[in-house]
Parts: C-alpha cells; structure tokens; sequence
C-alpha cells in the first residue's frame, strides 16, 4: 500500500525537469513511482492534484528563521549601520519565547511558499532544533559564533562551547532531519583567531559542515585586507576552516583570486539578491561562480533585510538581475535557477538524498496550482515556475513524504496561536 499517491499531476523530473504527467507515489519517506500510468496497489491517502505542477521541494540555503519578528527593521540602512543602530539593538531584547514564536512563524510562511529545508544561523539553536523536531521540516543548524575579542581563547568562549555542544548533540536528529554543523557569524564579527582556528580544527574532526557570511560588502572585504593582508576567503584558508564543507552566504565581493583558491574545495556560494540589493551590498557574479565550476545555491536571508522568506521571489529576482547586470538575456537561465533553488540547495546541506524527484529520493516536494490565471498559458512549466509564479501558489508542500501544509492549513501549526505569540512578542519588543 501506498502512503501516498498525487495524481493528474505535471511533475518535474530529475536533474533536467522533464514534465511527466501522470502519478507520483510515494512509500513510507520515499518516493516509490513516477510515470504516466496509475501504479499497481492502492494509496493510503490519493490526492488527485487537478493538473497541478510538482516540484522538488524548494531549500532555502541561507537565513535567520527568528529575525522574521525584525521584518523590515532598518530599512535604507547599508550592512554595517543596519547591524549596529537597528539589528543589534533589537537582537539584545530578543527573550527565548519571542525567539521560538517567530521560529514558527518562519516556518510557517517557508511551508506556505514550499520550501521543505532551510539552513538556519541564529540564536537559541538548541530550541529551534527541538521545535523543528516537532513541526518536520529539515533544518541545517548551528550555534553562532562570534568573539569581538582579539586575545579571547576558545575555552574562554561561551560560544565556541555552546556550538561544539550543539553540534554534538544534535547532528543527524529527528531521523536526519535535523543537520547540526558550526556556525560562524562571519569574519568580521570574529576578531579572536584562535576561536576561528578551534573551530576550523573541531570541524575537521568531527566532518561537519561551516555556515559563514563571506564577502557580503566592499567595506568588509576590504577592512579584512587592511587588517591581515589577505582577503576573508584568503583567512580561512589560512586558518584552516576550508578543510571541512563551507557553504558562505552572499559571497558578493569575492576576488578572481579568491574565486581560483575556492575551487580547489569543497565550498558553495549561497545567492541572497533581494537582500543583497535591499542592503546595497552589491551584485554576487553568479555566473562567474557557474563558469567556474561551482555549485551555487540560493537564500532569502533573514525576513529583516529582504522582507520575506519566499523562494518563488528569490528565483524571479535571481533570473532577471544577472541578465540587466551583464546585459545578456541568455545568462541564468530558469532550469539554473530552479536548479540552484532545489537540487544545489540540497546538495550544500550534504542532503544527497533530496532536491530531485526520482524513484528512490526522498519526498521532498511542493505542488503548484497551474490552474491560476497568471500562469497560463503553461508553454513551459521551469519558465513559468521562475518568472510567473508566486509562492502563495503553493498548494501542498511535503517532508519525507509528510504533508505539512495543504490549501492553506498548516498540519503542524495552529496558525492562529502563532499569530498572536508573535503578536505579543512584538509588543514586548517594540512596546506598541
């Protein structure tokens, strides 16, 4: 018997997207059968999708799940103003119940808008990997790390302790949904090397992965080579943090030395344009990375400085800014961009098993109702999905073949409980 079985579906298969119509089914956590004739046996739940399009379920590569309850805050501040006058300020009286509230509500809204997994940077990581323990989504998740101390050591640093921990205890949870691995803030906001080279060595150890922005604006880069004669990339080389899987958010100002250095890793750029742009940090070269040879994922980054947390918005501004950038109409195409929101995603979460849809992948999908007017006529169903669609076109998004949200219902979440968590942390927070 089936689990699950979505029929009179458009489905998305493999690496290249090949429309399939017909029958996705799916067993226990896997999916079992893709194909245009009704398979053999009977379904414990059919869904007849009504033509709708399945695809994988999107990844989120890069965020800040909580800071959904800092939406907008700071907005026409570049990075560094925008972190010190409005982010930190409001970060230092954030409480854990405000925190888990807008946890919630993050993955609400990633559900509602199909993404299946996100790779999450923030405090309280512990709590956050219970709650999502409960909730079935698929998180990649560290402690942060930060010392703005030059001379603190790692056994002075209550962070590089809690991260180790967190790493320890939670790696490979809630039957490998939950991917622990080392968080660092970035380069500049870690001034104790020591703490870098600790993590860097503990990492390497334990074969985890390292989450980092990396080379987000001209200022940081910059003062990293004032500071050490060498850019940030160049430093953790030279601190040994690239010998473990690095996945680095932004990545906007890298060097084409830089760039030359990275491929001999195991080190993927994560794409956050709305952000990018919001903050005025610049353009990511995107394509360069693609030439190169790298894999490239995509992020929203925190609701703070984008302001949502949908892939669908991502994709579209993904697709357009590099063509007006390099003035090419052919550069990115939409199966790069479904790509990198999906399988490369996967693949930079060390989720091998997921971002595809094919027999014997997890089912992590989302379905996408076709029948809305703004996607007709369906010529091309990749085109239609990065330029036209929207996430509020979601209709189903799927974990391990579990559904977690369906026509607007959330399975684990009572949307109106949240909703007012989230109201009343916002007036502890803002008093109004």
């Amino acid at each position: 018997m089936f689990r699950l079985l979505l029929s009179n579906a458009l489905i998305l298969k493999g690496e290249t997207f090949t429309p399939v119509r017909g029958f996705l089914a799916v067993e226990d956590d896997t999916i079992s059968y893709i194909g245009p004739d009704r398979p053999e046996g009977e379904p414990a739940r059919e869904i007849d999708l009504h033509g709708a399009i399945v695809l994988p379920g999107l990844v989120n590569a890069h965020g800040h799940a909580a800071m959904v309850l800092l939406r907008g805050l700071g907005s026409g501040l570049p990075l560094d103003r925008w972190l010190n006058e409005a982010i930190f300020p409001a970060e230092a009286r954030l409480t854990l119940p405000m925190e888990m509230a807008a946890v919630r509500l993050a993955q609400m809204e990633m559900l509602a808008c199909g993404t299946t997994s996100y790779t999450d940077m923030y405090d309280f990581a512990f709590e956050e990997a219970a709650l999502t323990a409960e909730t079935g989504m698929k998180v990649n998740l560290g402690r942060p790390v930060l010392s703005f101390d030059a001379r603190e050591l790692p056994a002075e640093s209550t962070r590089f302790r809690e991260a180790a921990a967190f790493q320890k205890e939670w790696d490979n949870a809630a039957n490998g949904r939950i991917r622990a691995e080392f968080c660092v803030h970035a380069e500049y906001t870690n001034r104790s090397l020591s703490i870098l080279e600790a993590v860097g060595d503990l990492a390497a150890l334990r074969h985890s992965r390292i989450h980092i922005h990396l080379s987000e604006t001209a200022r940081e880069h910059a003062a990293c080579v004032r500071r050490y004669g060498m850019t940030p990339a160049a430093l953790l080389e030279h601190l040994g943090l690239l010998r473990s899987p690095l996945v680095a958010a932004h990545c906007v100002h890298l060097s084409r030395e830089d760039r030359g250095m990275l491929r001999q890793y195991d080190f993927t750029p994560v794409h956050c344009p709305a952000s990018n742009m919001k903050l005025g940090s610049g353009f990511a070269p995107v394509p360069d990375f693609l030439s190169d040879g790298f894999t490239v994922a995509l992020g929203t980054d925190g609701a703070s400085s984008n302001n949502c947390l949908n892939m669908f918005r991502e994709m579209y501004l993904a697709a357009l800014l590099h063509k007006g950038v390099r003035g090419d109409a052919s550069v990115l195409t939409a199966r790069d961009v479904l790509h990198m929101a999906t399988r490369a995603g996967a693949l930079a979460q060390g989720r091998p098993e997921t971002g595809l849809l094919e027999t014997g992948m997890k089912a992590d999908l989302c379905a996408v109702d076709a029948g809305r007017i703004h996607l007709f006529p369906l010529l091309d169903p990749v085109d239609t999905l990065v330029y036209s669609a929207q996430g509020s076109d979601v209709i189903l998004t799927a974990v391990d073949g579990r559904i977690l949200y369906e026509n607007g219902v959330w399975t684990a979440f009572d949307a109106e409980e949240v909703r007012a968590r989230v109201k009343e942390a916002a007036r502890a927070l803002y008093g109004a």
